[in-house]
C-alpha cells in the first residue's frame, strides 16, 4: 500500500510538471540568449580594443570614472580589464610602458598582481611582494576608493591581522563610505572561512545593510553572509531565520531594479542561488525572471567549472520544482470538458 501511494504521488508531480512547465518559461530568455558576465556598453568598447593591443578606450574609460568619481563602476571595470589581462596583457603593458604613473594603468596592475597570485599555491608569498603595488596605485589618486578594495583583498590572502585590517578599512570608508566592493572585501576577510567568524559576518553585514543608502547593493550583504554560511555545515534554526530574512531584505532591493538590468545581475544571481537552498522555489524563478539574460560567473563558479551551464541547469530545475507543487487543475478548469488525453 505505501508503494502504491508513493507511484501515485510520483504521478501526480509528474503530471503537473508535464502541464505547467512550458508556461513557467514566460518571461525567460531562451537558453542561447543568455550571456555570462555580459559587459555594459561602455566597457565593452574597451574590452575591443584591448582584444586589439590597444589601450586607449580602456584608459578614457578609467579616467572618466575616477574623474566624476564614479567608484562602484570603476570597480567593476578595473576588475574586469584585469582579467582580461590575465590572458591578454600585451594591452596593458603598452599603457604602463607609455604612461607609468598613470593612476588607472596602475590600479588595474595592482588587481592584476592581487589575481595573479592568488590563484598560485604559493599565494601567500607572492602576495606580499605584491605590497608596493598596491601602495603605488593608493598613491595614484588618493580619492580613488578601489586600491584600498585591493588592499583588504591583499590582507586577507596575506593572513594580515585585524589591527591591519581595520587600518585598511578605516582608509577604504574614509574614501567612499557606502562602497559595495570595500564591503564585499571587508565581510569576506571577517567570514569563517577566513579570520573571523559566522556571527562576525553576519553582525557586519547586517549593520553595513542598515547604514546602507536606499537602492545601494551593500543593502544584499547580509544575502552575502549567508551564502559563506551555506558553505559550511550544521545550519542551526537561528542562522536559517538569519538566512531567510536576508533573503526577504534582498527581494526588496531587487525589486527597485527593472526587470533585466545589468547592473544587479550579480546580487539576482546570488539571490536566485541561495533561495534555491533554501527550497524558495517560486521566489528563486522570479529572480530567474528578473536577471533576464544576464548571468554571471558568482556564485555558479562555487559549485562548477561551467557558470552558464549550471545557471542554466539551476533555471530549468527551478521550473520544474514550482511546476511539481502547482494544481494539477485549476478551479477554472473543473466542469470544463477536457477531451480525452487533458
Amino acid at each position: 500500500m505505501v508503494r502504491t501511494m508513493s507511484l501515485i504521488r510520483a504521478l501526480i508531480s509528474t503530471a503537473r510538471m508535464l502541464r505547467h512547465t512550458p508556461r513557467l518559461a514566460e518571461g525567460l530568455p531562451p537558453d542561447d540568449a543568455v550571456l555570462l558576465d555580459a559587459p555594459d556598453d561602455r566597457l565593452a568598447p574597451a574590452l575591443v580594443s584591448a582584444a586589439l593591443g590597444e589601450y586607449e578606450h580602456a584608459a578614457k574609460l578609467l579616467a572618466s570614472t575616477r574623474e566624476s568619481a564614479e567608484w562602484e563602476d570603476r570597480d567593476r571595470y578595473v576588475t574586469r580589464l584585469a582579467a582580461f589581462a590575465h590572458n591578454r596583457h600585451e594591452w596593458l603593458a603598452h599603457w604602463l610602458a607609455a604612461s607609468p604613473g598613470d593612476p588607472d594603468a596602475l590600479v588595474v596592475r595592482a588587481e592584476l598582481g592581487v589575481r595573479k597570485a592568488w590563484e598560485s599555491p604559493a599565494r601567500v608569498e607572492l602576495l606580499r611582494d605584491l605590497g608596493p603595488l598596491i601602495d603605488a596605485a593608493a598613491d595614484g589618486d588618493p580619492r580613488d576608493p578601489v586600491p584600498w578594495r585591493i588592499a583588504l583583498d591583499h590582507a586577507r590572502g596575506t593572513h594580515a591581522g585585524h589591527l591591519a585590517f581595520e587600518s585598511l578599512w578605516e582608509e577604504a570608508v574614509r574614501r567612499s563610505s557606502h562602497h559595495y566592493g570595500c564591503h564585499v572585501a571587508a565581510l569576506q576577510y571577517l567570514s569563517g572561512q577566513w579570520h573571523g567568524s559566522h556571527q562576525e559576518c553576519f553582525d557586519f553585514a547586517e549593520q553595513a545593510a542598515e547604514d546602507a543608502l536606499p537602492g545601494s547593493l551593500v543593502k544584499a550583504l547580509p544575502m552575502r553572509a549567508a551564502f559563506s554560511r551555506l558553505l559550511g555545515d550544521d545550519l542551526t534554526s537561528l542562522t536559517t531565520d538569519r538566512i531567510d530574512a536576508a533573503c526577504d531584505q534582498a527581494i526588496l532591493l531587487s525589486s527597485v531594479y527593472v526587470v533585466g538590468d545589468p547592473w544587479p545581475a550579480e546580487v539576482r544571481n546570488l539571490l536566485a542561488y541561495v533561495l534555491v537552498r533554501r527550497h524558495r522555489w517560486d521566489e528563486a524563478l522570479e529572480q530567474f525572471r528578473l536577471i533576464g539574460p544576464y548571468a554571471t560567473s558568482f556564485p555558479w563558479t562555487s559549485l562548477t567549472d561551467d557558470p552558464l551551464g549550471q545557471f542554466l541547469e539551476t533555471r530549468d530545475g527551478v521550473r520544474l520544482q514550482v511546476a511539481s507543487g502547482m494544481p494539477l487543475w485549476n478551479r477554472t478548469d473543473r466542469g470544463r470538458p477536457r477531451g480525452h488525453y487533458a
